[in-house]
């Protein structure tokens, strides 16, 4: 399972991401070093002068109670022994070691610091010249508090530096955007309208360079469909002579005569068939349809009475359809099995909303065809034993297959375990 993004958009914003936190440490890294951690020895720079004045002058760790008191009413500092200290919040008060190491090298031996914050905030200190008296020494102005300002400053800058980042990238990357849905038009064979040129110098060197080879590989299409026309025109014309040659035969060439019509139909039928592939109902658009529905239509007018039918439609949701390209889909595989079979044929419908695709399956009862030459039923002009008859120009799967692809699906043969052939065709359910 891969956690990082893909995509551009996503590794440019958690870039831009990850610098903006390594920055936002190595800021609170430095503002820790150069203005707490020098602030803090100051102050306990403060703190032990504050304690050697009060011991200047005493021996055998002992102060008198109305010095004491004097000194606590002039200076707000305290001098108590544990038990008494205890009542008044010694208890309370949290133990911090690396003060407590700072203040042991200012003041020449072990000393213990403990902090408590209240209506106060007080420190109590252990010194080394008394250690069985606590003074406490009250400092205002002085809120631990008062630096947790800066980590939500830190934290809402790093959130609108990325929120910012997001929007930069995603409007630089909008123009992408726009031309992966217009390369996914053009593959579908639509053309869409030339893309506006903005965004980068880059990005726009690209959108130039796709409507370039969007208006040459259209301007190709048409020329194809132009001489597909003129192609089908030119021998349409000279069929239909020969069509109304062969009416004007004697009665004892009647068996020339059917010969000569068969073959003009089946000439017809492969010209439509070129048309077909070439065309592939480009011009036909996707619309909300119901495949049950569409089945129906087609089955109504495909079917011959001799021939028995097998229908199975689950409930389907609406989806995109060109409706004539899919009858035309629907239309080809049903002759193809009535073509090569003689038994009864199934279709079925249904929905598989995992996948995200609605689907249709036709399948016969034939001898099927071997697996190597499954794949190879797709390409054009494929025809002969391997492709279950010598019938036609070969384009009928090729047309399929190409008006699935229009609509962003995909269709597969396979024969099934108890024999015949089954074409499975999928649609996307949102387009």
């Amino acid at each position: 399972m891969k956690v990082l993004p893909r995509s551009a958009f996503g590794q440019t914003v958690l870039l831009i991401g990850f610098l903006l936190f390594v920055n936002q440490v190595v800021s609170y890294i430095s503002f820790a070093l150069y203005v707490i951690e020098p602030n803090q020895q100051q102050i306990n720079q403060l703190l032990a002068k504050q304690i050697r004045v009060v011991f200047i002058d005493i021996k055998d760790a002992r102060i008198s109670p109305k010095m004491a008191e004097a000194f606590h009413r002039e200076t707000g500092i305290g001098v108590y022994r544990e038990a008494e200290a205890l009542k008044l919040g010694l208890g309370l008060a949290g133990y911090y070691p690396y003060r407590s190491e700072q203040m042991s090298e200012l003041l020449g031996g072990f000393a213990e610091v403990r902090i408590s914050q209240g209506d106060e905030y007080l420190f109590w200190i252990r010194p080394p010249q008394a250690p069985n008296l606590w003074v406490k020494i009250p400092l205002l102005g002085l809120e631990e508090a008062n630096f947790s300002p800066l980590v939500i400053f830190l934290g809402i800058l790093g959130v609108l530096s990325v929120a910012g980042g997001w929007l930069f990238v995603r409007q630089i990357n909008r123009p992408l955007k726009s031309l992966q849905h217009a390369a996914e038009d053009v593959g579908r064979g639509d053309f869409p309208e030339p893309l506006i040129e903005y965004g980068t110098s880059e990005i726009m060197a690209v959108t130039q360079a796709f409507n370039h080879m969007s208006k040459g590989i259209k301007q190709l299409e048409d020329d194809r469909n132009l001489l597909m026309a003129g192609i089908s025109h030119d021998l349409r014309t000279p069929l239909t002579r020969i069509r109304l040659a062969s009416e004007m035969m004697s009665a004892e060439d009647e068996f020339l005569k059917d010969g000569i019509e068969k073959d003009i139909d089946d000439m017809n039928n492969i010209i439509d068939q070129f048309i077909d592939y070439i065309r592939h109902d480009s011009k036909d658009k996707a619309v909300l349809g119901d495949l049950n529905v569409l089945v129906e239509e087609v089955v109504s007018v495909e079917i011959p009475a001799n021939r028995n039918m097998h229908i199975i439609t689950k409930e389907c949701p609406k989806i995109p359809l060109r409706h004539v390209a899919v009858k035309r889909a629907l239309a080809n595989l049903i002759q193809n099995a009535l073509r090569y079979t003689e038994g009864d044929i199934d279709i079925s419908t249904g929905v598989d909303k995992r996948k995200g695709y609605a689907y249709f399956i036709v399948s016969d009862q034939g001898d099927g065809i071997p697996e190597a030459d499954i794949e190879r039923l797709f390409q054009p002009f494929t025809q002969g034993d391997k492709a279950r008859g010598t019938e036609g120009s070969g384009l009928g799967l090729a047309i399929i297959k190409r008006i699935v692809d229009t609509h962003g699906g995909n269709v597969e043969l396979s024969n099934k375990p108890e024999g015949g052939l089954q074409a499975k065709v999928s649609l996307p359910l949102k387009f």
